[in-house]
């Protein structure tokens, strides 16, 4: 068995000025005084939440993590030699986009179960509603053989919503469209290809965005069978949403022998991860609410798939 994640992790920065991003949040200085303390704290609680996502079930660390929200290569190594990661076989594949805040897609994986074989960027190119220009990260697709089975990953983090999320859902839309136009390129060569797509979508599964990209390449998403009145990967005003989903291509839904197929689909939210007091008890236990530190892990749960074989 082997566990697929997404898990953004709610602004990884380092405590480093980047002059050529907006990264001045998170800085010693800063009003959220972003100290090295801090920083390392945030490192080591991540690495523990990685390593312990679904390991009840498979007995073991996750062969894929999909990351949001990382500034750079030196954030991923950090946390990669973070003391509850440092000694398991993880590689990473991470670019740097040219998003405002510097924040991007990665990809960590196993090297153990999953051999690299490609790895390239799309950017997505978006504009305001006045025609200027709306730098955001780039869509990441990483091919690679998981348990001697070619697959192709796309990781993605769309467009952040404001309000009700209705003045900028022609951002997503455009994001699913540039989706599609991927996935598009690799079936036009391989029609059978399988194809998983780990992302943060800011949307839940029902919105015109993701289901447009579910129809469009014949995808399936496990996560619409998720109960938002119980659960999600973050919460807002006291509502569950899951912005963070796992899609794949139908031939993981069969089952044949020797070859990988889908076993169970879920949110990681174990008791470590929440709040455990107060009006927000049981949401996610943030590094901080707004400039108020809190000492947490991120604003979000982790969500996965489990992959079995016959």
């Amino acid at each position: 068995m082997h566990t697929i994640a997404f898990y953004n992790i709610e602004n990884l920065f380092d405590i480093y000025d980047d002059e050529s991003t907006n990264d001045n949040d998170f800085l010693p200085d800063s009003t959220k005084k972003w100290t090295d303390k801090r920083y390392y704290n945030k490192l080591r609680k991540l690495g523990f939440a990685m390593t312990n996502i679904a390991k009840e079930k498979t007995q073991s660390h996750p062969a894929i993590i999909g990351l949001a929200e990382v500034e750079n290569n030196e954030v991923i190594e950090a946390l990669l030699s973070s003391k509850h990661l440092t000694d398991l076989p993880y590689d990473y594949v991470h670019f740097d986009s040219p998003d405002e805040r510097g924040i991007d897609v990665a990809f960590v994986y196993d090297t153990t179960v999953f051999e690299l074989i490609v790895s390239e960027v799309f950017p997505l190119h978006l504009y305001e509603e006045d025609g200027s220009p709306d730098y955001t990260r780039d869509i990441l697709l990483v091919t690679g053989k998981l348990d001697g089975c070619l697959v192709h990953f796309i990781v993605t983090h769309w467009p952040s919503r404001r309000d009700s999320g209705t003045d900028t859902e022609y951002k997503r839309l455009t994001a699913s469209d540039r989706v599609v136009e991927i996935i598009h390129t690799i079936t036009q060569d391989t029609p059978d290809a399988k194809i998983i797509i780990l992302g943060d979508f800011n949307e839940d599964p029902s919105a015109r965005s993701v289901k447009n990209l579910v129809n469009a390449c014949n995808l399936y998403n496990p996560m619409e069978h998720i109960n938002l009145r119980k659960k999600g990967s973050l919460s807002h005003d006291f509502k569950w949403n899951l912005f963070d989903q796992i899609l794949l291509s139908h031939d993981f839904l069969e089952r044949k022998p020797g070859v990988l197929y889908l076993s169970e689909a879920n949110v990681f939210d174990a008791e470590f991860l929440k709040l455990f007091k107060g009006p927000f008890k049981g949401t996610p236990f943030r590094t901080y609410v707004g400039t108020k530190y809190k000492g947490g892990y991120s604003d979000h749960f982790p969500v996965y798939i489990i992959l079995d074989k016959h």
